[in-house]
């Protein structure tokens, strides 16, 4: 990881443990996760949350543009992300085959899966109008900040 990316997903990692560490609602977090990523990372349109409930996932705290409420399991990058329980790194959305386009100006996205008692639960979604905006190293510094959030909902869900 370049020097840059480290520093600031190490730091962003300290600041979203300090938000959420002595918070147990999960809204309240989710909701303060989104706005750090959003203000903090470069180049991008959408930072949020979706939460899977029953087989579609609704609509979780964000910021950027209005969303998408519902998105199917298994449809568009976010339905992937938890129909196979891996992140999706989307150079150009454009490429990808069912992409659903909440925001006509999204040209790549990262999904990362969201996990309490090994079942996918939620989804972090983020959204750049840049092509090819992330990268390994983005994947690695949001699963680092996804991994502690995991770890605080272990101790409160």
């Amino acid at each position: 990881m370049s020097s840059d990316k480290v520093s600031t997903y190490s730091l962003l990692a300290q600041q979203a443990k300090a938000l959420i560490e002595h918070e147990s609602d999960l809204i309240a977090n989710m909701a303060n996760l989104s706005a750090l990523l959003f203000n903090q990372l470069d180049n991008l349109n959408w930072a949020g949350f979706y939460i899977l409930r029953q087989d579609e996932l609704v609509l979780g705290p964000f910021q950027g543009q209005v969303a998408c409420v519902r998105i199917p399991v298994g449809k568009g990058v976010c339905g992937t992300a938890v129909a196979t329980g891996k992140v999706q790194l989307v150079a150009d959305v454009h490429q990808f085959a069912g992409h659903i386009a909440c925001d006509s100006a999204s040209n790549s996205e990262i999904v990362i899966p969201i996990r309490h008692a090994d079942d996918v639960i939620a989804v972090l979604d983020i959204d750049s109008p840049l092509l090819n905006r992330f990268d390994e190293e983005d994947q690695a510094g949001l699963e680092q900040i996804v991994k502690i959030f995991e770890q605080h909902l272990a101790t409160t869900l």
